[in-house]
């Protein structure tokens, strides 16, 4: 067996054996294979394609390229989420508490941010002290003593992935669902958790861009999962629009807070508590999503996910004193954008506003950028809403010298019309 022979085969679209996908994976981590031959080998798969199988052994390779984490040690459901990305997607901030106040035990693994989609671990290392590297041993005595932790990868965890996601960046092979789906769930299955929840993004503003390939995507994600013997589940959503009003670190994280307060945009609201019924009935908790629901949504008014989200911070070192501080928040440029007439929004383009946050400092286009955790958008909008000539559509925040086509930019995302507005009719699709 050798890698010529391999990349021959899927470049005739045959199927690739458990040992021709375990061979090319081993032998690229450990350098014996060079990036040209991967390279041409992701660029096939990337044109012929892998069934499921492929996939599954592909996933199960990469799981095995490094450390798994052994959940075994905490007591009750080990439960996890990731979302694909999108604009203003705070989700796990929410998510997290809601779960665990229902007992849960959520050991999650998160990433930072590059280009328009936020990371989780930004907005949290935007709260003064908190840490996101803990140890091992950490992570599982936080999980069990205050029901969740969430922290970076570590680079000892799927190294696989890092070096074939690092090589698609650059070969045009991003784009493929076998390679997409192997990425994502070889991080879900290391990580150890019994269920997994993948809130699945569509629109203009996500990664996939219509709702066909968003299923197509779910879907070789839930057969992963499953063939690999953990509960999965896929919630679509639509990310057409930013999720909630703020686009940005601190502000994200101040929204996340007020929803714990149930004080949180409808639709954000809506989500979480959606994904956290989910999650619930993945544990057996419930067997019906109406009383799931209604579960979840009484810890959220009763308080008691929003005591389980303070605990959570303090015990990796963040400070919610300092992060309440005005002078925290401060920053030199506070622009508001103006409607320039009067009608009803119809739609709110989450793309160029999530490529504008990243102007403004909220967001990185290399690993190597250092984030504004003060910049950001703050819609005051959405469809639906009637606005009238002189409205503030919504406030932009920065500390970078303020650039005139900012203005224009932020304004032609917001689509006003004079007739009425219908709202979709599907807002969460499952796939199971």
């Amino acid at each position: 067996m050798n890698i010529l022979s391999i990349i021959e085969h899927k470049a005739n679209g045959d199927i690739l054996t458990h040992e021709e996908i375990r061979y090319f994976i081993d032998h690229y981590v450990d350098g014996s294979i060079p990036d040209y031959q991967m390279a041409s080998l992701l660029m096939a798969i990337k044109l012929k394609g892998m069934n499921a199988q492929e996939t599954s052994d592909l996933t199960l390779a990469m799981v095995h390229s490094g450390e798994t984490i052994d959940l075994s040690a905490i007591e009750g459901v080990k439960v996890d989420k990731h979302s694909t990305g999108g604009v203003g997607d705070k989700t796990s901030l929410v998510v997290g508490p809601l779960v665990a106040s229902l007992g849960l035990k959520l050991a999650k693994m998160s990433g930072k941010g590059l280009g328009h989609t936020g990371g989780t671990i930004d907005k949290l290392e935007s709260i003064p002290g908190l840490t996101t590297a803990l140890t091992q041993a950490q992570f599982i005595q936080q999980v069990q003593t205050v029901g969740m932790a969430i922290i970076g990868q570590t680079k000892a965890l799927v190294p696989a992935d890092k070096l074939l996601y690092a090589l698609r960046d650059v070969t045009g092979t991003v784009q493929s669902i076998p390679l997409i789906a192997s990425s994502i769930m070889s991080k879900k299955i290391a990580s150890g958790a019994q269920t997994i929840l993948l809130d699945v993004k569509y629109g203009n503003g996500a990664f996939m861009k219509t709702i066909e390939d968003a299923k197509v995507l779910a879907r070789a994600m839930v057969d992963i999962g499953k063939a690999l013997g953990r509960d999965t589940r896929a919630l679509l959503s639509d990310m057409n629009q930013p999720l909630g009003l703020a686009i940005g670190n601190r502000l994200e994280v101040k929204e996340a807070m007020a929803t714990l307060k149930g004080q949180g945009p409808d639709d954000f609201t809506q989500l979480c508590v959606e994904a956290a019924a989910v999650i619930a009935i993945q544990a057996g908790l419930y067997s019906d999503l109406t009383v799931a629901k209604a579960a979840v949504t009484n810890q959220l008014q009763s308080g008691r996910a929003l005591t389980i989200f303070n605990q959570f911070i303090h015990a990796q070192g963040g400070d919610l004193n300092a992060f309440n501080q005005p002078s925290l928040h401060h920053v030199d440029v506070v622009k508001p954008i103006l409607a320039t007439s009067s009608g009803i929004i119809h739609a709110v383009e989450a793309l160029p506003l999530g490529l504008l946050s990243v102007d403004l400092g909220a967001g990185r286009l290399t690993k190597a950028d250092v984030i504004d955790f003060n910049a950001g958008i703050v819609l005051h909008v959405k469809p639906g809403d009637t606005v009238q000539k002189g409205d503030t559509l919504c406030t932009l925040y920065t500390n970078k010298p303020w650039v005139a086509s900012w203005e224009t930019t932020a304004r032609e995302a917001f689509h006003l019309q004079k007739k009425a507005y219908h709202a979709p009719h599907d807002a969460f699709i499952m796939i199971e």
